[in-house]
C-alpha cells in the first residue's frame, strides 16, 4: 500500500509521542509507588546494585563465577518476590506493569523489514484524514437512496432508471468493499446532480478505511497543482502532484470542469497513461460523453479512456434540484 512520505511522517510521530507518553506514564507511577511504600524504592535499589556488584566481582576478584553468579540470583529472587507481595497488596493488577505501546513490535513500528499493524493502523488514520475535500459524515453506502431516481423507462435509452442506478450503486460497492492493488478502473459518466460525487466519496472513505492510499481531488485542482508544480516551482503543488502517481486509488471528479489547453491535454493523458502501466486504480467522473471527451481532449486520451476504462452509466433527474424543493 503506497502511503505518501507526509502520511508515513505523521504516523511515525504519533507512534513516537505514544511511546514517550507510555514511558512517561509507567515513570509518573513507579514515582507515586515509591512515594506510597518507599520499601519499594529500596528493592529496586538493591535489585540494580546486586546486579552491578556481581558483574564487577566476575571480572576483578577472580573465583568460579559461577559461584558469585549463583548467590546473586539467589538474592534477587527474593527480593523479587518481596517485591511482587508488596505490589500486590498495595496496588491494582497490571498498575506497575511496563508494556510498551505496540506489544507485537514494541513500539518500533517494524517486525524487520515488515510494517507492524500498529504502525499500519496510524497511516490508515492519517491517509483517512487527506480527504479533506470529502463532506463530512454524510458519504457512505448507507446513505445512498434509490428513490431518488425515477421507477420508468428512460425513452432516449430504453432502460429502466432506477434499475440502472441500483446496479451502478451495486459495482461502486463492491468495488469499494474488494478493491486491491489491481482492481482496475472506472469512468462514472451522465449528467449534473446524479450522484457521480457521492458515490466516488463513498468509495474513497470505504477504500482508504481499509488501509489503501486515495486522493481524491477535483480535475481542477489536480490540473493546477501539476501545472504550478511543472513550472511554478511550487514544493508543495510537487508533492501533491507525486501522490497523484504514487497512490493505490485515484479519484478525479468533474473531469471537463477545469481550464482546457494544450498542458492540460499533455498532463492528463501523462497520468492516466502512467498509472494505466503501472496497473494503478482511477476513477474519473464526468458529464461529457465519449465523443465530447475526444473533442475536448484528444482521441488518444478518449482511445484510453473506452479501452481501459469500465464506463458506469449515471441516469435520472438532478438529485441537488429535488432535495432543494423538497422531494
Amino acid at each position: 500500500m503506497a502511503y505518501s512520505n507526509e502520511v508515513m511522517e505523521r504516523a511515525r510521530q504519533r507512534l513516537e509521542s505514544a511511546k514517550q507518553e507510555r514511558e512517561s506514564q509507567q515513570l509518573r507511577r513507579l514515582a507515586e509507588a515509591y512515594d506510597r511504600v518507599p520499601r519499594l524504592k529500596q528493592i529496586d535499589m538493591e535489585l540494580r546494585r546486586s546486579m552491578a556488584a556481581a558483574a564487577k566481582s566476575v571480572f576483578t576478584q577472580g573465583g568460579d563465577p559461577r559461584t558469585a553468579m549463583e548467590r546473586i540470583r539467589g538474592e534477587n529472587l527474593a527480593l523479587q518476590r518481596e517485591r511482587e507481595a508488596i505490589v500486590a497488596e498495595h496496588f491494582q493488577p497490571g498498575y506497575l506493569d511496563e508494556e510498551p505501546v505496540c506489544k507485537i513490535c514494541g513500539g518500533s513500528g517494524y517486525m524487520g523489514a515488515q510494517m507492524c499493524q500498529c504502525l499500519m493502523e496510524l497511516c490508515r488514520q492519517e491517509q483517512k484524514k487527506e480527504l479533506t475535500l470529502l463532506n463530512v459524515g454524510s458519504e457512505c453506502f448507507e446513505n445512498f437512496r434509490l428513490e431518488y431516481y425515477p421507477d420508468r423507462v428512460d425513452p432516449t435509452q430504453g432502460v429502466n432508471i432506477r434499475s440502472v442506478m441500483a446496479k451502478t450503486y451495486e459495482i461502486c460497492r463492491r468495488f469499494a468493499m474488494e478493491f486491491s492493488a489491481r482492481s482496475g478502473n472506472l469512468l462514472f459518466s451522465g449528467g449534473t446532480g446524479l450522484g457521480k460525487t457521492f458515490l466516488s466519496a463513498c468509495i474513497a472513505r470505504t477504500v482508504a478505511d481499509r488501509g489503501y492510499s486515495v486522493v481524491y481531488e477535483s480535475a481542477g485542482h489536480l490540473i493546477s497543482k501539476m501545472e504550478r508544480a511543472k513550472f511554478g516551482g511550487d514544493e508543495e503543488a510537487r508533492r501533491e502532484s507525486e501522490k497523484y502517481s504514487e497512490c493505490d486509488l485515484l479519484i478525479v471528479d468533474d473531469l471537463g470542469t477545469e481550464m482546457g489547453g494544450q498542458f492540460t491535454t499533455s498532463a492528463l493523458y501523462t497520468l492516466i497513461n502512467d498509472r494505466i502501466l503501472s496497473g494503478k486504480s482511477t476513477i474519473i467522473s464526468t458529464n461529457l460523453n465519449s465523443a465530447d471527451l475526444e473533442k475536448r481532449y484528444s482521441p488518444a486520451i478518449a482511445s484510453r479512456l473506452r479501452g481501459e476504462y469500465r464506463r458506469i452509466a449515471f441516469m435520472g433527474e438532478d438529485i441537488r434540484l429535488k432535495k432543494s424543493w423538497g422531494l
